[in-house]
């Protein structure tokens, strides 16, 4: 994937650019990024693309642990309620 592909509003250079950023600001960055590219772009490929382009050169930057939490795996989710968990708490 190309980097125009997986930043193409350049949101993510810009975060990179800012002296002073903070984590806050770059989740909200990182937000308005996962809103603008598009439908049929894999997320988490454009993640690896802005990583190996960026963190490596800006090493402690807020932005790179925002990119790292956003390829770690969702926990699943599981049922917590409803009839059938209440039918089955009485047998």
């Amino acid at each position: 994937m190309d980097l125009s592909k997986a930043d193409p509003k350049g949101l993510v250079r810009e975060s990179y650019a800012i002296e002073g950023i903070t984590l806050g600001e770059c989740r909200s960055i990182f937000l308005d990024w996962a809103l603008s590219i598009a439908s049929d772009t894999d997320a988490r490929e454009a993640m690896r693309v802005l990583i190996a382009t960026y963190a490596f050169a800006n090493d402690g930057h807020p932005m790179n642990g925002v990119l790292e939490a956003g390829l770690m795996e969702s926990p699943k989710a599981a049922r917590r309620g409803g009839r059938m968990a209440r039918m089955a708490a009485r047998s």
